[in-house]
């Protein structure tokens, strides 16, 4: 594979997870405003409406924008604590059974967070206090679900292309 397509994708991977690490402070101040608001509603404070919605769909993105940068650093399905004492022949196939049942791990949860999203958009639902959309944050957690899938087929790659153990889990 050529090097600068690994490149540009771990950098895109990169990327999304320093995204997902801002909103992740992001969230937490929220939620300790919110706290501490509820803690002094009586002076006319109050918690932020919705912090539940959003820390929801912030969570959710959160999390697919830590997959690919976890999935292209081989970070899945490290079964280290066994396979790292097997020999090559054993440990080999451990690896790269791994990277490819990650990758249609990632391809069936994207595919089903495509329908959700589709769903959420067709039916026009919306959060209950806030009155957001829902397809929202699911077309947030898209994106980065769709570099997931790109970085666990490349990590798939990298491994099968690699029997020596070099860039596999294992």
């Amino acid at each position: 594979m050529q090097n600068w397509i690994v490149e540009k994708i771990e950098a895109s991977a990169k990327f999304f997870a320093l995204c997902g690490g801002i909103m992740l402070i992001l969230l937490s101040a929220m939620t300790i405003i919110s706290v501490f608001g509820r803690t002094i509603n009586a002076y006319g404070l109050g918690p932020i409406q919705g912090d539940f919605e959003l820390v929801e769909h912030g969570t959710a993105f959160v999390v697919f924008c830590s997959l690919p940068y976890c999935q292209i650093h081989f970070g899945h399905v490290a079964v280290d604590v066994l396979a790292r004492k097997f020999p090559l022949i054993i440990s080999y196939p451990i690896a790269v059974i791994s990277q490819l049942g990650m990758a249609v791990i990632a391809i069936i949860i994207t595919r089903q967070l495509y329908f959700g999203l589709m769903d959420k958009y067709q039916w026009g639902e919306t959060s209950f206090i806030l009155q957001l959309p829902l397809w929202w944050g699911y077309a947030a957690s898209f994106i980065p679900s769709l570099l997931w899938v790109c970085t666990a087929l490349t990590a798939s790659f990298i491994t099968i292309m690699n029997p020596h153990g070099k860039g596999t889990s294992s």
